[in-house]
């Protein structure tokens, strides 16, 4: 049997205006880290990454983040699957809800986190009132902070996993007497977990670049609220040195937990392999 050229030619790549458009979208994309990493003072790496102020704010930010991640993970495997298997009115509302996070402008959401949270906020108040506890410009306001931007990541990617998988075994677990919580455990679980890795993997490297409502919501005390890039941007008016070195950092981290996601935890999630 014949195939016609045009086959061929869809069969064989793409054409060429695509290649050139993709190619130009990708010197976009490359462009600013390459003026970024031209700029860097390579030779003074050590010594900015060795001052107590940077350490101290890489180490906040890695217990934050990590402390995040464990959040979205406790909180938003549960909220995943009632979003994906569960039957209610405003479904569609209440993942808009709880994703909302993802695409509002960070300083917004921190506002809202100051005005419920706070210590005068519609909530804050009590937990200050009852438990002389406050979230504003402590540890616990930053983790807070992060889980609130970073959680969506975790919702979005875990849904789709639950959504796609076969429910078919969930369904003979169940007929032959196991409960909902051991199917879950056992069954559900297992078959999302490249999933879920890549949920929390994205959560914790989201929340590890939170600024705008951390700033907002934590405020900015070295040692207690300063994360990396809160320093990074304080770095641009007094040390261009330790702006650059930091944002490398940050760079370098983000670009390994991308590529590590590459198609084995990404193709998972999304229902494909490559």
């Amino acid at each position: 049997m014949k195939t016609s050229r045009s086959t061929r030619r869809v069969d064989d790549g793409a054409p060429w205006p695509v290649i050139v458009v993709a190619t130009l979208t990708i010197v976009f994309f490359a462009l600013p880290f390459i003026g970024l990493l031209g700029r860097t003072p390579w030779s003074d790496l050590f010594d900015v990454l060795g001052e107590s102020r940077v350490r101290t704010a890489l180490w906040l930010s890695i217990r934050t983040s990590v402390t995040s991640a464990s959040a979205s993970l406790l909180f938003g495997v549960p909220l995943a699957w009632v979003l994906a298997r569960g039957r209610f009115p405003g479904r569609s509302a209440v993942r808009a809800l709880c994703t909302m996070s993802m695409v509002l402008p960070p300083v917004v959401g921190g506002v809202a986190l100051f005005f419920s949270f706070g210590r005068q906020g519609v909530f804050g108040r009590f937990l200050d009132d009852w438990f002389s506890f406050q979230f504003t410009f402590s540890v616990w306001g930053v983790i807070l902070a992060q889980t609130f931007v970073a959680m969506p990541y975790l919702v979005l990617t875990v849904e789709a996993a639950i959504r796609q998988a076969d429910a078919r075994y969930e369904d003979a677990a169940r007929s032959l007497g196991g409960s909902r919580w051991y199917v879950f455990r056992r069954i559900t679980v297992p078959a999302i977990r490249p999933a879920l890795v890549a949920g929390v993997v994205l959560a914790w490297a989201r929340a590890l670049g939170e600024f705008g409502a951390t700033i907002t919501f934590a405020g900015n005390f070295p040692g207690t609220t300063q994360t990396m890039s809160i320093a990074t941007y304080l770095a641009l008016d007094t040390d261009a040195r330790e702006a650059l070195v930091l944002s490398v950092v940050m760079i370098a981290t983000s670009f390994a937990v991308l590529f590590g996601l590459r198609d084995r935890w990404m193709g998972a999630a999304t229902g494909t392999t490559r």
